[in-house]
């Protein structure tokens, strides 16, 4: 298992891979611009070969790019889907020039409309993006806690929008664990990392998960509030820490912490809970 963080690029590309070394990472995701805002500078060359050249010197792989907060590729409005589906398709893009293989990316929010109907507008949205951009980024779906009228809670409805995508060999799935447990996946034992992962493996297929989001939850199970908290510290606990980096089935799976972070400090001590857990 590899394991990473959402490292800032705050001061430029050039300090992106300096902070992931202090904090120990094998593979980082990040965003490639203002993630509060649609305006957004262009990528500088001199900024991303320094970036590309300084990854590949300290094997940090693979790279990770994480679609902005505003897009809602559910709206039923149609000025916000319009430009939504336009900022997906500037980071396909992004990633593309970055070098990063993968876009992570939140589904939306259906507001006021049915789900059916939000469901059709996502993968309507994705389709559209994959026509006006044509290179070979994977774009990960990433479960939601279901909070407000978030989609992506369920399994099921995720391979409902799965299911009307068009180019299937560029989708894929991002599962957060405190996501999951939020929605009402129990991932603090055994049994309920076991039984997760056969309801998502039977239902979606674990051979297109392609990363993990490892966060603990601070509020408990079936809360759909989305809080991630520090590792071992929320309501999975270390034991359901322990049982998701050991199970065999995520073992290739490279993993990326999103947890709470006051400094680099806080970052280094998750880095050290999480390896210290693996026991295989």
């Amino acid at each position: 298992m590899k394991f990473g963080f959402h490292i800032s690029i705050s001061g430029g590309f050039g300090r992106v891979v300096e902070r992931a070394k202090i904090r120990g990472c094998d593979t980082i995701q990040l965003f490639s611009r203002n993630p509060r805002g649609w305006r957004y500078s262009p990528l500088k060359e001199e900024e991303i070969e320094k970036f590309k050249q300084n990854r590949k010197t300290c094997g940090i792989d693979p790279v990770f790019t994480h679609l902005s907060y505003l897009p809602n590729l559910a709206s039923p409005k149609s000025d916000l889907l319009r430009i939504s589906i336009f900022t997906l398709e500037e980071e396909l893009h992004r990633a593309k020039i970055l070098g990063a293989d993968f876009v992570v990316a939140h589904m939306g929010a259906k507001l006021d409309s049915p789900l059916e109907k939000a469901i059709s507008r996502i993968s309507d949205s994705i389709n559209t993006a994959f026509r006006n951009v044509k290179n070979n980024v994977i774009l990960l779906l990433e479960n939601t806690a279901g909070e407000g009228s978030e989609v992506g809670d369920r399994f099921s409805v995720i391979r409902g929008v799965i299911d009307r995508i068009d180019d299937k060999g560029r989708v894929g799935m991002c599962l957060d664990t405190a996501h999951a447990f939020e929605a009402g996946y129990d991932l603090s034992t055994e049994k309920g990392v076991s039984d997760t992962l056969k309801e998502f493996d039977d239902t979606i297929g674990l051979d297109i998960l392609y990363l993990l989001h490892l966060n603990d939850s601070k509020t408990p199970l079936g809360s759909h509030r989305d809080l991630h908290w520090h590792i071992g510290e929320g309501y999975i606990g270390l034991e359901g820490f322990r049982n998701i980096v050991n199970c065999p089935l995520l073992s290739h799976l490279p993993c990326i912490m999103e947890t709470p972070r006051k400094n680099e400090e806080d970052d280094i001590k998750n880095m050290k809970t999480v390896r210290g857990l693996i026991t295989k």
